[in-house]
């Protein structure tokens, strides 16, 4: 069981499931937000791809919840 969680909290998501996991945001929104650097830290493949870590997202989405203290 330990390394199911390990490997969820490891699981890299593309940016159409990161789109999803934010409520169906637009690529263009999301790639301005990078531009702004205010997205979850991403990882760039060597084909050029985005990956974003599940659980940089999870603390991400954390980090914005109303009411989370900073």
């Amino acid at each position: 069981m330990a390394r199911d969680t390990r490997t969820k909290a490891t699981e890299l998501l593309t940016v159409r499931q990161v789109l999803d996991e934010l409520g169906g945001i637009s690529r263009r929104t999301f790639y301005r937000w990078r531009e702004l650097r205010i997205v979850p830290a991403c990882i760039r493949l060597p084909n050029g791809e985005l990956r974003v870590r599940r659980d940089v997202l999870d603390e991400w989405l954390e980090e914005r919840a109303e009411g989370a203290t900073s």
